[in-house]
This record gives structure tokens, C-alpha cells and sequence, in this order.
């Protein structure tokens, strides 16, 4: 394991670890969508999915802007938020309550996203990366609004669905 001696080398295990966590929300979004009964619900993740490539795309810009290898860093946090989210697609419930779930495990996934790219786009900033701070920037808002539609769902009718049962 390689010692962290800079914030240079802060940041780049921090977009390596962003590189995991997108590459294996690839994975696990499909699943997500295939399991929502709520067309809404369905078609954020669908929607998400999208962006989560283009948002893998953008980091791989990252790393060649940067002169960094994506290398094969596990983001073990994101593991962890997936299985969780698994467990919810496991789960023997209503679809008004999975769907309210699988809201709950989803904005996990994005609470834990906004904060590292927030993280690494201060990085970039201290770091004079101008070009990898926009690129970080417009993922984190992205990240951002996919937390409010979630949250728009569940707040709007998706949780008052799955009270009703």
C-alpha cells in the first residue's frame, strides 16, 4: 500500500475510489430499476444509470488530464452501500414499501457520492486543476439533483403510499 504523503496523492486515491464506486453502480442500477414498481421511480434510476456512465466517462477524463492510472482501487464504502441496497431488493415487502426502500438505500448512494466529489473537486481546486474541477463539479450536480428527485419522490407520494399499507 502506497503511503499518502501530499494532497496530490489524497486526491488521487480519492478519484480512484469515485472510479470504483461509479463502475460498480453500473451494476448495480439495473437492479435497482428492474425491482421499482413506481414507473417515476423507475425511470430516475433508468435516467441515473445514464449519467452514472457519462459520470465514469468524466472521471477517465479526470485521469488523463491529471496523468493519473485508474488502477484497480475497490471502493469498499460503495460495496457496502450496495449490498444494502440488495437487501432491500431481497426484501419480502409491499412495492409501496420496496419502492420507499429502495429511495432510502438510493439516496445513501448518493449522500456518500455528493461527498466525495465535493471532496475531490476542493482537491482539484487547492490543487490548481482547473479543467478536473469543472469536470468534478458537473458531476456533483448531477449527484445533487438525483438526491432531490429521489427525495421529491418519496416526500410527494411514494412514502405516503407505502404508510397506507
Amino acid at each position: 500500500m502506497t503511503k499518502l504523503k501530499s494532497l496530490e496523492d489524497l486526491f488521487e486515491h480519492e478519484v480512484k475510489d469515485l472510479y470504483s464506486a461509479e463502475k460498480q453502480l453500473l451494476e448495480a442500477l439495473p437492479k435497482m430499476a428492474e425491482t421499482a414498481t413506481d414507473s417515476r421511480l423507475k425511470k430516475v434510476f433508468e435516467n441515473h444509470l445514464k449519467e452514472t456512465q457519462i459520470q465514469k466517462e468524466r472521471l477517465e477524463k479526470v485521469f488523463e488530464i491529471c496523468g493519473l492510472s485508474a488502477g484497480r482501487k475497490k471502493c469498499e464504502a460503495m460495496e457496502g452501500l450496495i449490498e444494502e441496497g440488495q437487501s432491500m431488493i431481497d426484501e419480502k415487502a409491499t412495492d409501496e414499501v420496496k419502492d420507499a426502500g429502495l429511495i432510502a438505500s438510493a439516496q445513501r448512494i448518493e449522500h456518500y457520492e455528493i461527498s466525495g466529489y465535493g471532496t475531490a473537486r476542493h482537491f482539484a481546486e487547492r490543487l490548481g486543476k482547473t479543467e478536473a474541477v469543472k469536470l468534478l463539479e458537473q458531476t456533483l450536480k448531477e449527484e445533487q439533483k438525483a438526491d432531490t428527485l429521489l427525495n421529491d419522490l418519496a416526500k410527494s407520494y411514494i412514502n405516503q403510499k407505502a404508510m397506507d399499507q
